[in-house]
């Protein structure tokens, strides 16, 4: 066993440089071949799920309110119809802290595997782009042929179609994530409107149109090696328990190594193992990589050279799964998938913070409510003997209907004056305003009395919030 290990790992020089890099730092551009196969197929089904979720859901609507919103700017944000304010930034917090849980448990266990099948960048290059390219432009070798021939009608062309269609949808995707973050019904008023008559937005629209632009004509991969901190982040979490898209360096180097298969040759006798050194998993790879160098930071666990390998055991007649989803303990023993203690370990966490969050989501009342002593004013005597405070109030309608509020003192002998109308709170807006809050002689407790103001709507109590009376010594 130590023999196979060494022949798969000895050179470990390709990890000095980035396969996107060449020997003076340059760019090399990546024609990646057409995948094939039924990881391939899977990958399409689910990428097209998930497209159809991500330009859909900012047109369904709950109540009045969308489905999911992230508006930094007015510092709003609706998850499936439920309206978050600044005074929720504790759910915020803990949602934050059981996705970093989850992104480490998921990378402990599962590798990259989320940026093979469910990152935006990923789904929209390969499943998006590269497949419209691939209509074009023809595939890995036509496209070589392509970039090196000179500017003639052919390539002004199929250059100037692609780049049209990849800004157009450029254009669509800046759309739908500006949806996301302002509504779709404000992105339909920017759209409606001249550029002059909303600078601002205008603008906006054209930088993020560009960088989506910039990013799948030009940026492409070097945003999964380069600019994506997940692909550093797995060198830190992944260990030999990690199921990675891997290859099988055992069964593919054998005694004596990967050799091109030969006509009528036993490999078993010359002690090579089962891969013949197609380089098929390298022509297909988005990053450039040969996976047969073992999990790199540049593999983006996308399968095409699973597939590519499969293609070909299949031709010469070996078995599949030559480069597979494993871990390297399965790998060097053979033994099937078990969960470590570490994975358990990120398990319980994981499923506290959840439970956590979900029980602070559901005791999360319909209204919040802010009540302070109006600063610099002192307590006052009334005619009738009894003394007031001045305070003000500010009350948050988290629910989707209007309210009716009124407010009273909870304490023995108080009563509350407002200084105005009765309040009433329309569905996700703010009511602000000042009262008197007035307590009899004989509930003052000292210079200062602890009392207790309750929030009702329709005669049911729905918050209640502590604050202190100013009052004389009696």
């Amino acid at each position: 066993m130590e023999v196979k290990e060494k022949v798969a790992h000895d050179d470990e020089s390709f990890r000095d440089s980035l396969s996107t890099l060449d020997d003076e730092g340059h760019r090399k551009w990546i024609f990646p071949k057409r995948p094939v196969g039924r990881f391939y197929n899977w990958r399409k089904l689910v990428s097209y799920v998930l497209l159809t979720i991500l330009f859909g859901v900012p047109f369904i609507k709950i109540g009045s309110e969308p489905l999911l919103l992230f508006n930094v700017l007015e510092r709003k944000f609706v998850i499936f119809g439920q309206v978050f304010w600044p005074q929720d930034f504790h759910l915020f917090v803990i949602g934050m802290i059981s996705i970093l849980v989850f992104v480490i448990l998921f990378t402990v266990i599962y590798g990259r595997i989320f940026c093979g099948w469910l990152c935006p960048q990923t789904i929209f290059m390969e499943m998006v782009f590269r497949r419209i390219e691939y209509v074009i432009e023809g595939d890995y070798m036509a496209q070589k042929k392509l970039k090196t021939q000179d500017w003639n009608g052919e390539k002004i062309g199929k250059k100037g179609l692609k780049h049209a269609i990849f800004l157009a949808i450029s254009f669509l995707i800046m759309h739908t994530f500006m949806s996301y973050i302002i509504g779709v019904d404000q992105v339909w008023a920017l759209m409606s409107q001249a550029p002059n008559a909303n600078v601002g937005g205008f603008t906006a629209m054209v930088f993020f149109t560009g960088m989506f632009y910039l990013v799948f004509t030009l940026i492409r991969e070097q945003v999964c090696t380069n600019i994506c901190p997940y692909g550093r982040l797995q060198g830190v979490l992944l260990d030999k328990s990690s199921v990675v898209v891997a290859y099988d360096y055992v069964r593919g180097e054998g005694e004596s190594g990967r050799a091109i298969l030969r006509k009528n040759e036993d490999r078993t006798d010359a002690g090579h193992g089962d891969c013949i050194d197609c380089h098929q998993c390298v022509q297909v790879c988005p990053t450039g990589i040969d996976i047969r160098n073992g999990t790199q930071l540049e593999c983006v666990n996308c399968t095409a050279c699973i597939d590519a390998c499969d293609s070909i055991m299949d031709k010469v007649g070996f078995d599949r799964g030559l480069i597979k989803y494993a871990s390297e303990d399965q790998i060097v023993t053979r033994e099937p998938f078990r969960l470590t203690s570490r994975m358990i370990a990120y398990s319980g966490v994981l499923t506290l913070l959840l439970s956590v969050l979900a029980v602070l989501i559901l005791i999360r009342g319909d209204i919040e409510s802010s009540i302070l002593r109006t600063p610099g004013i002192m307590y006052q005597e009334r005619e009738d003997g009894s003394y007031s405070n001045l305070y003000n109030y500010k009350i948050l309608n988290k629910s989707q209907n209007d309210m009716p509020i009124e407010i009273r003192v909870l304490n023995p002998k108080a009563s509350v004056q407002l200084v105005g109308a009765e309040i009433s709170v329309e569905h996700q807006e703010i009511a602000e305003g000042a009262m008197f809050v007035i307590l009899e002689p004989e509930a003052i407790e000292g210079t200062k009395t602890d009392i207790k103001i309750g929030i009702f709507s329709n005669d049911e109590l729905v918050e209640t919030v502590k604050t202190s009376f100013l009052g004389p010594s009696l």
